[in-house]
């Protein structure tokens, strides 16, 4: 997989900006496909490793129609800290994401 365009992933998360935390959350556990496609027992663990939660997190996400509600929705409400696949983005690249999606909202990472 080529590198990420964080600048690009956070500038397409701007359309979210205005819409209430609880929104996000409703749309999120509505349709997203991790609240009713999967068995909380059959999601694979992460690694740790890039590649393979990369990979793991586009598997698992592929064809869900709310990932970038979920990611703003994570951004929001856990940032940095959140661990496990969010907006088909392993925490690893999230934890990058986060900061840039900060400086964009003009806030600090935390």
């Amino acid at each position: 997989m080529s590198e990420l365009d964080y600048t690009a992933i956070a500038a397409r998360l701007d359309r979210f900006a205005s819409v209430p935390d609880s929104v996000l959350k409703d749309v999120v556990e509505r349709d997203g496909l991790c609240f009713w496609a999967f068995e909380r027992a059959d999601i694979p663990e992460l690694t740790g490793d890039d590649p393979p939660d990369r990979e793991l997190a586009r598997r698992l996400c592929a064809g869900c129609p709310v990932i970038d509600e979920c990611l703003e929705l994570d951004l929001r409400t856990t940032g940095p800290d959140a661990l496990g696949v969010w907006g088909a983005m392993a925490d690893t690249d999230r934890r990058i994401l986060h900061m840039v999606w900060q400086r964009r909202r003009g806030g600090e990472a935390r």
